[in-house]
């Protein structure tokens, strides 16, 4: 009832104790707290909070325009209603390397199990699409030294994300993988790979786990679970999926609604109000106050 009963540093500890055992953990992307507790239901490992998300909630282009509070809020929102580690997307950090500690304390107060931080200049841009521009190698290292030094949780996991591959290359990946682990980054988040091979030499060049993007239209092939994990990817994110799909059918009632003037046909495909309920366990709620529920739902 209500929110987890896992405090944050408990989900910390275990998912980092997780990710050490090297096996691949599938975080599959939120777009409300309602969502994370279904990811939960069916049995994932983790849950992500995509900035991209977060923006088309808010109706805004993924280019950097949402605040540290609008990220930290939503991410709490989500955080706290799974017993899942749950990490969010930190964009560039908010700024200068002051600004991005402020971000890494302000997330960990928020419950988040981690976050990464990006190399790309501002505005930022998707990291699927062209004409991305990264910062030179001392500045995106000196967001990770601050990142670093700023969290009080040992167990918050800082990644480094680097959008490099685009712009100059696989050879550039991973020079700037490997100065952002020395900087202080506990996993890599190398963007846009292009291919297995691509992931795999990134696993090879650096001794901290690293996380795949299967973005839909994007610039990676969408990779099943066993390929990643064959070539030793240890976090695997679908960002945008869930928000899509539930876009798409919310489209498609939309026109049905239009087109029919009632959504009777619709009916097989939405979440029965019996599953919402015990998705939200509303039950429960009845231990503090009988008259809260006091029905039966008929199926």
């Amino acid at each position: 009832m209500l929110y987890s009963t896992v405090t944050p540093a408990d989900k910390r500890r275990a998912f980092r104790e997780r990710l050490a055992t090297g096996e691949l953990l599938r975080f599959p992307g939120a777009f409300n707290p309602l969502s994370a507790r279904l990811i939960e239901r069916k049995g994932f490992e983790g849950v992500y909070i995509s900035g991209a998300v977060l923006s088309a909630d808010l109706g805004l282009p993924d280019i950097g325009l949402t605040t540290l509070t609008e990220v930290a809020g939503r991410g709490q929102q989500i955080a706290r209603m799974t017993d899942l580690p749950a990490i969010i997307d930190a964009d560039t950090g908010f700024g200068e390397p002051m600004n991005v500690a402020r971000t890494i304390q302000t997330l960990e107060d928020a419950g988040l199990a981690g976050t990464h931080i990006e190399d790309q200049i501002n505005p930022k841009r998707c990291g699927h699409l062209d004409g991305k521009a990264v910062v030179d190698e001392d500045t995106a290292v000196k967001r990770i030294r601050a990142a670093a030094d700023a969290r009080r949780d040992p167990n918050f996991l800082i990644m480094a994300r680097t959008d490099i591959r685009a712009v100059e290359g696989l050879d550039a990946a991973i020079d700037r993988a490997k100065a952002l682990v020395d900087a202080g980054a506990d996993a890599i988040f190398p963007e846009a790979m292009r291919t297995l091979d691509e992931f795999a030499a990134v696993r090879a060049a650096v001794d901290v786990p690293i996380l795949a993007n299967m973005t839909e239209f994007g610039k990676s092939d969408l990779f099943s679970v066993d390929q990643l994990r064959d070539v030793g990817v240890n976090i695997v994110i679908w960002p945008v999926s869930l928000l899509r799909i539930a876009m798409g059918a919310a489209s498609g009632a939309l026109d049905t609604l239009i087109e029919e003037g009632h959504l009777t046909s619709k009916l097989d495909q939405m979440q029965h109000r019996a599953d919402l309920y015990d998705l939200i366990d509303y039950e429960s709620y009845n231990r503090f106050d009988t008259n809260v529920f006091n029905f039966h739902i008929e199926r």
